[in-house]
Parts: C-alpha cells; sequence; structure tokens
C-alpha cells in the first residue's frame, strides 16, 4: 500500500481531495511502474483538485500532470529499473491518473530518460510549467531572436519564472512583465534586466501597430495583453504563446503579421515527439541555471495539495512547488 492524493465526487456534484492509502492493484494499465519521488503544482492541477472538478473525467482519480521518478518495473526494453525518469503532458492528471501518489503505472512511451546532471527534484522544478518555457525558448531560437529585450508575460508564474531564467543564462536581454511589485527582486535574481508593470502592457489602444521594441517574446499569458504584445514586436521577431490566462479570444488584427512579418508560434506541450521532448529536457540540463532555480523552489507535501490548489486558481503561487510525495 502507499500514499496518494485521491479526489473523489459526492452525489451533489462536489469533489474532495485527501490523501488515502491505494494498492498497486488499483493502478491503471501500463508498461512501466514508477516510484514517484516528486511532482509539481500547475493551473491545470488547481482545477483538477477544486470543488468544480474542472478537467476530471473520471472519478477516485489522482491528479498531478507531471513527475519524476525511478523505474520500479519495465515491460519496455528501454526502461530498466532503477533508470531515472520524467512525465510530462499525455493528460496525466487530468484524463489519466497522474503523479501525486508514491507510485505510477504508465506507458512507456510517455516517459523521458532523465538526462545527466539533473535530479528529479530538480526536474519537477522545472516540471511542466519549465518544460514549456524551453519549448517557447527553443521556437524563438528556431525562428531567430532579433536585437533588443526579450518580453516574457506572466514572468513570476511557472512558466514565465524558467524562461526568464533561460532567456537571461543565454545571454539575452529580459524584460519581465509582472502585476505585483513584491516580485520585482524575485525576478531580477531570475536575470531579468527591466520590469514592466502589468498596466503598462494591458493599457488599451487602438494602434495595431505601435514603436518597435521586443526582438521576441514568450507570452505566458494570451488574450489582450498578447494582442498589444504583437503591434510592439520588431519586424521579423516571434512570439511563443504558451498560456489563456487571459482568455482565448484575441483582439489583435492582421497588420503585425503583414506589415512587420510577426510570428506567432504556438506552444503545446502535451503531444510533443519523443525526439522533440528528449531534446527540450537535455537543453534544460545544459542551458538553465541550477542556482537560480533553486531559487524558484517552494516545497510541499501531498497534504498541502488541497489548499495549494486553491491558491494557485488565485494567482497566489509564486515560482515552482514542488511536491515530495514521499514527505
Amino acid at each position: 500500500m502507499f500514499n496518494a492524493l485521491i479526489v473523489n465526487k459526492d452525489d451533489d456534484g462536489k469533489t474532495n481531495a485527501s490523501v488515502s492509502q491505494i494498492g498497486e492493484d488499483q493502478l491503471p494499465e501500463g508498461d512501466v511502474l514508477v516510484a514517484v519521488d516528486y511532482s509539481t503544482v500547475n493551473y491545470k492541477d488547481g482545477l483538477c483538485i477544486g470543488p468544480g472538478g474542472g478537467l476530471v473525467r473520471n472519478y477516485p482519480h489522482v491528479p498531478g500532470i507531471d513527475f519524476a521518478g525511478t523505474v520500479e518495473a519495465s515491460e519496455d526494453d528501454r526502461y530498466k529499473p532503477g533508470d531515472k525518469v520524467v512525465l510530462t503532458g499525455w493528460r496525466v492528471g487530468e484524463n489519466r491518473w497522474g503523479g501525486y501518489a508514491q507510485k505510477a503505472r504508465v506507458k512507456a512511451d510517455m516517459l523521458v530518460p532523465l538526462p545527466e546532471g539533473i535530479t528529479t527534484r530538480q526536474a519537477m522544478a522545472v516540471g511542466t510549467a519549465g518544460f514549456t518555457a524551453m519549448l517557447a525558448v527553443m521556437a524563438l531560437e528556431d525562428h531567430g531572436i532579433k536585437d533588443g529585450p526579450v518580453l516574457v508575460t506572466g514572468a513570476a508564474g511557472g512558466v514565465g519564472s524558467v524562461a526568464t531564467a533561460i532567456l537571461a543564462k543565454l545571454g539575452h536581454e529580459v524584460a519581465a512583465v509582472t502585476g505585483r511589485p513584491e516580485t520585482t527582486e524575485y525576478l531580477k535574481d531570475l536575470g531579468a534586466t527591466q520590469i514592466v508593470a502589468r498596466d503598462e502592457i494591458n493599457e488599451t489602444t487602438k494602434r495595431p501597430l505601435e514603436a518597435e521594441a521586443w526582438g521576441g517574446c514568450v507570452d505566458a499569458v494570451g488574450g489582450a495583453m498578447l494582442a498589444r504584445v504583437l503591434g510592439q514586436m520588431k519586424y521579423g521577431a516571434s512570439v511563443s504563446a504558451v498560456g489563456l490566462a487571459g482568455g482565448a479570444a484575441l483582439p489583435a488584427t492582421v497588420v503585425p503579421f503583414l506589415l512587420r512579418g510577426v510570428n506567432l508560434l504556438g506552444i503545446d506541450s502535451v503531444m510533443q515527439p519523443y525526439d522533440n521532448r528528449l531534446r527540450a529536457w537535455q537543453r534544460i540540463a545544459q542551458d538553465l541555471p541550477m542556482d537560480k532555480l533553486e531559487a524558484m523552489i517552494r516545497p510541499a507535501a501531498l497534504g498541502d495539495l488541497p489548499q495549494l490548489g486553491a491558491d494557485i486558481l488565485k494567482g497566489q503561487v509564486q515560482g515552482r512547488v514542488v511536491v515530495d510525495v514521499n514527505a
């Protein structure tokens, strides 16, 4: 028997989450059994844990959209007991049981070997948010980052924090957008050279183009902020869009795309090909400054998750929450 955070729904449609003991026979089918070390807390986890049930289709359910740990048993030749592995995407924690348990059974194709130079704890300090941030940076690199500051919106959140640290490590000047003045020193410690107030970017304008300001952008917000940023990009610059916190609507015109050649790059971390997932994790091990990563970590245990799920939905979680499922 082992511990897991179990979410159930009662007859009135309300959900509740609590730590319970379950057995391996209750885990879903899969090729590989993993002894989980760490998971994280993401916005989707908050939705799954919350009273509305959010993204969960079947109950009982174990949330946790990512995890890192050690292979305990495997029916696939690619993984052997003792191998360190990491999983992001594939709708685990949503459609399939996820990382908020001391053991997980998954299909081998969902896993990636953890590269040398990064621990399972560090991997979950990166987590899905940091993995997405690296995908966003890689997409900007593939299209060419222009001279000048690279803008990061939602910079104090999970994706934004890691994107800021990576871009700074790679030698780029980073302009970090935040709506919380108290995060200024945190963002500067990650490597941001310029702090931009969220209200400044959210200011309403009818002009489809403004002065060219940014050589690239990782946008973790979307909505009206993304529309505003598009009109401020330098000629031929790119925006990696990764979030919908500001809404799915895009109140923009085609002018930035036609007259400035701006590239809008959509980043989806859920169904990435294996080679791209492996490349991203190798780049994370190589290019993410681990001292900066440690500064982002907020430790937690399984019993903390109901409250943390509520906090992240309110925008009250800064940096990366790392859940030690064995604590």
